[in-house]
């Protein structure tokens, strides 16, 4: 068997196993849910495909030197950690001082074939760039489900992906037309988990995740917590906060306890404000009134049932509309 089907072999046989698993409706033989579940199904396992991938990628492939410049970044993105921006940053001397001692991993890129595409060590590549050196990589044949599974098996090997920076993984990979069964196996991850991470990330506004970063010492309680209580109002009320020196100033996971308790202020009441509605040729009489963040219409008079229930039947379009305008 050649290493790649092994490779492939690995693959199919933990996308089996999950697949099994979460198409069993049966309580008394599913098991514990969510992240034990996850990692029952896959303690053990998971080094061994790690083991696996490294073993078919260093041991019977050519290490090659490639140009820097020639190499694009993964068509999908897995962590929120800010790449190498100068010679001081940690990596970039450690590489500066010992050389590259693992070699990258890239693929041919699908849409250009004189380039490639990094399938992962995006911070090695960026440190080597900021040092003006050639890059050690090596190239191998993969598809699109080959690549994000290869990434999963790669951050479960050396550092964890946190929980919201598995959580966008997962939004950015089921946006791009992966199917969930494949995102659960380069998460390592069951269906129910799988659906509360992506909701961690949908309704989460994109911006806000990138501004509190991976905060790894958050973990799932305190996300799925932040996303249970979000409104359009939340994303308001942080805008200055996000904006502040003093929140941009601190370390990812100081960065989400000032967004927690932000939320958690209790804001002082605000006077009501408002205004009296007459439309033109109408005899309907409207009264708008808003309080910190209440609002009401009563209508009264004419057609103010009629037009109220005109309103009501629009809502859904109306907020639409609302949402695309900001």
């Amino acid at each position: 068997m050649s290493r790649r089907d092994r490779l492939k072999g690995l693959f199919d046989d933990t996308a089996q196993e999950l697949a099994a698993a979460n198409l069993d409706d049966d309580a008394s033989t599913r098991g514990p849910a969510g992240p034990v579940r996850s990692m029952a199904l896959t303690l053990g396992r998971m080094e061994e495909e790690s083991r696996a991938m490294q073993e078919a990628l260093l041991s019977g492939e050519r290490v090659v030197e490639l140009e820097p410049d020639a190499i694009d970044m993964s068509f999908v993105r897995d962590r929120l950690a800010d790449m190498p921006r100068d010679l001081d940053d940690e990596l970039v001397r450690s590489i500066g001082e010992n050389g590259q001692e693992v070699p990258i991993l890239v693929r041919v890129h699908p849409d250009d074939d004189q380039r490639y595409q990094v399938v992962y060590g995006h911070r090695r590549l960026q440190a080597v760039r900021l040092l003006g050196r050639k890059v050690q990589a090596i190239i191998r044949k993969l598809d699109d489900v080959d690549v994000v599974i290869a990434q999963g098996i790669e951050n479960s090997a050396r550092r964890n992906l946190s929980y919201v920076e598995r959580a966008v993984f997962a939004f950015n990979l089921e946006s791009k037309g992966f199917e969930r069964p494949v995102i659960m196996k380069a998460l390592s991850t069951d269906k129910t988990e799988l659906s509360k991470l992506i909701s961690v990330a949908k309704t989460i506004p994109m911006d806000v995740i990138v501004a509190i970063g991976a905060a790894p010492a958050a973990g799932r309680r305190k996300w799925l917590a932040l996303a249970q209580g979000w409104t359009s109002a939340t994303a308001s009320r942080l805008r200055t906060l996000l904006a502040s020196e003093q929140f941009t100033s601190e370390g990812t996971d100081r960065r989400f306890d000032l967004v927690v308790a932000e939320l958690a202020r209790k804001l002082e009441k605000q006077d009501a404000t408002g205004f009296e509605w007459t439309p033109q040729d109408s005899k309907i009489r409207g009264r708008i009134r808003k309080t910190g963040d209440s609002f009401t219409i009563a209508l009264k008079t004419g057609d103010a049932a009629d037009f109220g229930d005109y309103l009501s039947g629009r809502l859904d379009e109306l907020y639409d509309a609302f949402k695309s305008a900001k």
